[in-house]
């Protein structure tokens, strides 16, 4: 078997750890982590690195380089899913690190610093609500207050760290200090479709998206249906209507990306006038200064459609996270080793999506290598990656390891 097909395989025997077969659905600190968490070990460990659970429940291994204690060029990616998953967004790119060690063998053993893989227990934010829990633990980024986040069935994450077998009082142990890494290096599906458009199998990303999301809402007057005229009306849902025609419209002309993904209307009966209508915003560009100017139009358009209206419009910040730009060093690593796969002139990308690496790179630099996906298909169970492109990003990988180790020698 290739070491590609190896990977799908394993990538299809993860699918098996659901908590709700046939869909792939696997949350932060669930048996089914524990069950992935394991196997990837078992991975790990044929491949000759050493493992251990990290005290916030993420799956690590470390093959030493040429002399024992060096820093560590951490490769990774994270376990967990959304609900109704695909099978290789995070997936993939934990199984390639894995692959990626045993290919190397003893020529690891040689390297200027240590060889991790880890297998982030938290990226989706799935049970919890708060993405990246894995990743900032490591970081050093843990926030006290998470401990009292509740999942749907009433479970806090401090109950869920007992369950797991896990001592809250040392998630601290799990950070890793600046001085202990090389770097971090991400391979991942694209989650877009440009690298497809390109017929090209792998590209490098530039950044990752800034982003900041919004509680919007637009609040009128609920009234009778039947016996409000027209010009007595202060209808939330048409105001919110026109607001969420408005932001597209704005971002479509733009680089960034809004997305209203979520409306609730008050009171919501058939026969009532909507008093007040609540909606999400999800506003993400490649860097902040592009993301925070396209908040204040977006902003600025939607409050004067509401005082047109006769409507109050109130706006709620309620995540902000900051574009991360991928070291250039990371980057050059990275377009080093496509083209050692094979591709002259590799597609530099900015993630629109969220990944781990956001959360590292406040511990060390980062780089991410993208690799084609059906569509640009994720977060869905028609996510699907070719054999041929998965070899190719093996390949890429291994030689950006090897050109991180010539310039670290250097």
């Amino acid at each position: 078997m290739s070491d590609a097909a190896e990977v799908l395989a394993r990538c299809a025997e993860l699918d098996r750890f659901t908590s709700c077969a046939p869909a792939l659905e696997r949350v932060h600190l669930s048996p089914e982590h524990a069950r992935a968490n394991a196997a990837a070990a078992g991975w790990m460990e044929a491949a000759g690195l050493s493992t251990w659970t990290d005290a916030a429940g993420n799956v690590c291994g470390r093959r030493e380089g040429r002399e024992p204690g060096l820093p560590a060029l951490l490769l990774g990616s994270h376990l967990d899913t959304v609900p109704d998953a695909g099978s290789y967004d995070g997936m993939l790119g934990v199984v390639m690190a894995i692959a990626v060690v045993a290919r190397l063998g003893d020529r690891a053993d040689t390297l200027p610093f240590a060889l991790e893989v880890i297998g982030f227990g938290d990226e989706e934010g799935a049970r919890f609500g708060t993405a990246l829990l894995g990743s900032q633990a490591v970081a050093g980024a843990w926030d006290e207050e998470w401990w009292d986040l509740r999942d749907r069935d009433g479970v806090t994450l401090h109950r869920a760290f007992h369950d797991f077998g896990l001592d809250p009082r040392r998630v601290g142990e799990a950070a890793r200090p600046p001085e202990s890494l090389v770097g971090y290096l991400e391979a991942h599906i694209e989650q877009g479709p440009y690298l497809e458009a390109r017929d090209e199998p792998l590209g490098y990303v530039t950044a990752i998206a800034g982003a900041r999301r919004f509680r919007l809402s637009v609040v009128g007057e609920a009234r009778h249906a039947g016996g409000t005229p027209y010009a007595r009306r202060r209808d939330a849902l048409v105001g919110a209507s026109e607001a969420i025609v408005a932001i597209e419209r704005l971002a479509k002309a733009s680089e960034c990306i809004a997305t209203v993904g979520r409306i609730e209307v008050t009171p919501g009966a058939v026969n009532v006038i909507p008093g007040r209508a609540d909606l999400s915003l999800d506003l993400r560009a490649a860097t902040d200064r592009e993301r925070d100017a396209m908040w204040e139009r977006l902003e600025a358009e939607v409050r004067g459609l509401c005082d047109a209206r006769g409507l109050r419009f109130e706006a709620l910040e309620v995540h902000r996270a900051p574009a991360v730009p991928c070291a250039p060093w990371l980057q050059q690593a990275v377009v080093d080793g496509i083209r050692a796969a094979g591709l002259a002139e590799p597609l530099g990308l900015w993630s629109r999506a969220g990944h781990d690496a956001m959360a590292m790179a406040a511990v060390t630099d980062v780089g991410m290598l993208f690799v084609r996906c059906f569509d640009g298909i994720s977060h869905h169970p028609d996510e699907d990656v070719r054999e041929v492109d998965v070899a190719a990003a093996i390949d890429a990988l291994e030689h950006a390891v090897l050109a991180v180790a010539e310039r670290r020698s250097a």
